[in-house]
């Protein structure tokens, strides 16, 4: 046709050409439009149609109804395939004002890995856009038609929706199947700006999914393309979703349930697996009965009075915090006062003598007091037995140094001088060779009875230095840490508000209060109290460092060589690490699931591991772990922690090289704590154990020098040997839990073993520690019982940990969970203060009188 309008041609034989074009067109036309039958029919709503399509026979079904602006009426749309074997699908299109439905029957639903099913009975609910006309009547057509050549028949029922508006707090129930879904309006009422859909079934499969949806269509409500636009949920037994005014600028919304063709999103087991993709699988019987239920949210009143009760309970300890500093300082006021007044009486007035340096203590081998022997004469009677791994030989430093001096030739007449002058004053320097220094700490740490004076005889202010580094090095580790994982948790957030995707993360729906684009405000608030009590103790912290640092300057003699050495950067990083538990804590309750439990745990690995050191420090200040290897011991526990959260599930192989490295280590660690440090690890390490039991248990059958410490270490072993034969046997699902169960099983073990020897040992828990511990044990106790609540899970999937959700139970704010905060939280400030103040009744007592344990 382009080459008739050329020049060379004439327009006239172009103008035939195109007229016999379109004659033979119009032609063809019209013997395809005469070969198909239209069939038009009146629709009457609530009848059943029984009727037969054809590729030669299309039915067009005209129906009519009246729309009011101030009542939605649902209209559905019912098919059912009555013809069986056709392999041509019928169509069904509804044209409407302005959307236009269309489906097949039977309906083909894609499941995992492309399997099909297929579906001969569907049931389609109509959207209803909204109106302006006060009264409307709209029409719409039902067109059938099908490309098979045999007769196909069917059946078509069109009905109104009974109850398609929701009404708040009114239970409505009805059935779904994956090719008959649901949804229902439901429309904000003045002055409720949040409400709170939720929907229930008794049975937990076919797994299901609840949709929240903005007014439009068409309405996403199949399998496939549910997920495509607004907030969804798998579900089981439970969905909840709050929705939010602002969100919807039509004041309304759609309430989809749609169930899925298969069970697997909700844990349920797989169906077989077809022998080719293209085979068509039974959709079986997937019918669900549901029950859905609108609630108004709490109101702006409430979100205050949460707030301000969470503030009020942690700055009451502020405020009682400061009325105990204040009876202290009257207290100790007045104490001054005597003693001044004392020191201006003789004995005699008094009615006392003066207390002799070894009154003091008994222990509990033979509960026989001490003798007026010096301490320093042990170490001359210290024999071979001393029972070291670490030397094959006792090795006696020479006689004639200036140490060997102070420590053969005191007496008693010489115990009562200076402090400055006894046995914790001397310094590594003062050794001629470093074989003396080896040798001395042979004979110091071998002795059968260890004082604090023995270990502690470093510089003090070498040893602050060592012990600061703890706080600087975790408040390093705590930048570093929480940086990135606030940017990872904000996306979270984000991701779940631009895709609807509920499933991300792991709320207790029935009360996830959201605050602008926090989800779950309450579970974020109730971690407040950890970086406010951090805080706090870190607020006593110092004020005991200035005050020790202050009676230092002035020399005084209690503080230098009095009571358990007292060195603060342990206590700073324990109250960092509490503030930053908090954070974390907060940070991972933006968005609780799978892949981010760590950090909800991992400042818990520190705090047990830093509490663990300060006890162990306060005894044995001179051979405690540097910042240095005590941080990498516990990055360790964290990198198994990872590992396990990843790989430890149902896994043997990593259950068995945890279990026996878990033993390996304990066995590492008792033997180090147990010979203080004075063995060595090298390829005369089993030549060694071997010829220490053949001297002490079968030549001689001697008993164990050390019996406290051994019956400690062997406690130790038996509860971690059967915590590792409980993973190996259990394999249980929540590694982070059963490590941190592990971390926290040993510092109970080892604070008993504290207490317990620190009474033996002739010591006394003062009035303050005493109501600390029971008030801290009561707060544990109660603060794990809302803990095992479990009101959520991510070792499971999104749908079943719903199941576990509970409505809220304080001020209608906070949940089970958030009260675990709370009282944790309480418990580890009041844990915290018992290792701060447990031994302040040794603040006046020397410390070659303190036992080592």
């Amino acid at each position: 046709m382009a080459s008739c309008w050329r020049p060379t041609h004439s327009s006239f034989r172009c103008l035939l050409l195109f007229v016999f074009v379109l004659t033979v067109e119009g032609a063809g036309a019209e013997r395809t439009n005469s070969s198909v039958e239209v069939e038009q029919k009146d629709g009457q709503f609530d009848t059943s149609y029984l009727d037969i399509v054809t590729s030669n026979v299309q039915i067009i079904y005209t129906f009519n109804h009246t729309v009011t602006r101030n009542k939605t009426e649902g209209v559905r749309v019912s098919v059912e395939l009555l013809s069986e074997g056709t392999k041509s699908p019928v169509l069904f299109v509804v044209r409407q004002k302005q959307a236009v439905l269309s489906f097949q029957v039977p309906l083909i639903l894609r499941g995992l890995y492309q399997r099909k099913y297929q579906y001969t009975q569907v049931g389609r609910t109509l959207c209803q856009p909204p109106t302006l006309a006060l009264s409307e009547t709209q029409f719409f057509y039902v067109d059938v038609s099908t490309l098979s050549t045999s007769s196909v028949q069917y059946k078509l029922r069109i009905s109104r929706v009974e109850s398609f508006t929701l009404q708040t707090n009114k239970k409505f129930s009805f059935n779904a199947t994956p090719s008959q879904p649901q949804f229902f309006k439901y429309e904000f009422r003045d002055g409720v700006d949040t409400v709170i859909v939720k929907v229930n079934s008794e049975k937990n499969f076919p797994c299901s999914v609840m949709s929240v949806q903005d007014i439009q269509c068409p309405v996403y409500d199949l399998d496939n393309n549910v997920a495509f636009i607004g907030m969804y949920q798998t579900m089981t037994k439970k969905a909840a979703i709050t929705v939010q005014r602002k969100d919807f600028p039509s004041n309304s919304f759609y309430v989809v349930i749609v169930v899925k063709t298969e069970d697997e999103a909700c844990g349920g087991p797989l169906r077989f697996y077809p022998l080719s993709p293209d085979e068509l699988l039974d959709a079986g019987n997937r019918s669900k009965t549901l029950e859905v239920v609108v609630y108004p949210a709490i109101d702006s009143e409430v979100y205050v009075m949460g707030m301000l009760f969470c503030l009020g309970i942690f700055l009451f300890f502020y405020v009682l915090t400061f009325l105990l500093a204040c009876i202290e300082n009257k207290r100790m006021h007045k104490k001054r006062e005597g003693l001044l007044k004392s020191s201006n009486m003789s004995p005699a007035e008094t009615g006392k003598s003066p207390p002799s340096p070894y009154e003091y203590g008994s222990f509990g081998d033979n509960g026989s007091t001490l003798s007026s022997e010096p301490v320093t004469d042990s170490l001359a009677s210290t024999d071979a037995n001393y029972g070291y791994l670490g030397q094959e030989a006792f090795k006696r430093r020479p006689i004639g140094t200036r140490h060997t001096v102070i420590r053969f030739e005191r007496s008693l007449d010489t115990v009562g001088r200076c402090r400055q002058e006894s046995l914790s004053s001397v310094e590594e320097d003062d050794y001629d060779t470093l074989a003396d220094i080896d040798s001395d700490k042979n004979i110091v740490r071998t002795k059968k009875y260890l004082f604090v004076s023995d270990l502690a005889r470093k510089d003090k202010r070498v040893l602050s230095k060592k012990y600061q580094i703890y706080f600087w090095n975790i408040s390093t580790i705590a930048v570093f840490y929480a940086l990135p994982v606030i940017q990872l948790v904000i996306t979270y957030q984000t991701v779940v508000n631009v895709t609807g995707n509920q499933d991300i993360c792991y709320y207790n729906f029935l009360c996830a209060h959201p605050l602008g684009a926090l989800s779950s405000f309450n579970n974020i608030l109730s971690n407040l109290g950890y970086v406010m009590l951090g805080l706090l103790f870190l607020l006593i912290v110092l004020q005991r460092d200035v005050v020790h640092k202050r009676a230092l300057t002035r020399n005084d003699v209690t503080a230098l060589e009095c009571g358990i050495p007292k060195h603060f950067g342990l206590y700073y990083a324990m109250g960092t690490a509490l503030m930053m538990e908090g954070l974390l804590s907060a940070c991972y309750h933006v968005c609780p699931n799978y892949t981010n439990f760590q950090f909800d745990t991992s400042f818990m690995y520190m705090i047990a591991g830093l509490c663990m050191l300060k006890l162990y420090e306060k005894r044995h200040p001179d051979i405690n772990a540097s910042a240095y290897s005590a941080y990498a011991c516990l990055a360790a526990v964290i990198f198994f922690s990872v590992l396990g959260v990843v790989f430890g599930k149902g896994n043997t192989a990593f259950w068995i090289v945890f279990s026996v490295l878990h033993i390996v280590f304990t066995l590492l660690l008792s033997i180090q704590l147990y010979y203080m440090g004075r063995w060595r690890l090298d390829t005369g390490i089993l030549r060694r154990i071997l010829h220490v039991i053949y001297t002490d248990c079968i030549r001689q059958c001697s008993g164990p020098m050390y019996i406290d410490r051994m019956v400690l270490l062997v406690m130790g072993n038996i509860v971690n040997w059967s915590l590792a034969a409980y993973g190996l046997i259990k394999k249980p699902n929540d590694f982070a839990s059963y490590l941190l169960a592990i971390a926290i099983c040993n510092l109970l073990l080892y604070f008993a073993f504290y207490i317990i020897m620190k009474l033996r040992s002739g010591e006394r828990i003062q009035c303050l520690p005493f109501v600390c511990i029971l008030f801290t044990a009561v707060v544990w106790g109660s603060a794990l019982f809302f803990f095992f609540q479990g009101l959520s899970t991510w070792q499971k999937t999104p749908a079943e940990s719903r199941e576990h959700n509970r409505d809220c139970i304080l001020l209608s704010f906070f949940d089970d969970h958030d009260i675990w905060h709370f009282l944790s939280s309480i418990a580890m400030f009041g844990s915290f203060l018992v290792l701060l103040t447990m031994d302040d009744d040794l603040d006046a007592v020397q410390r070659d009188k303190i036992y080592v344990f």
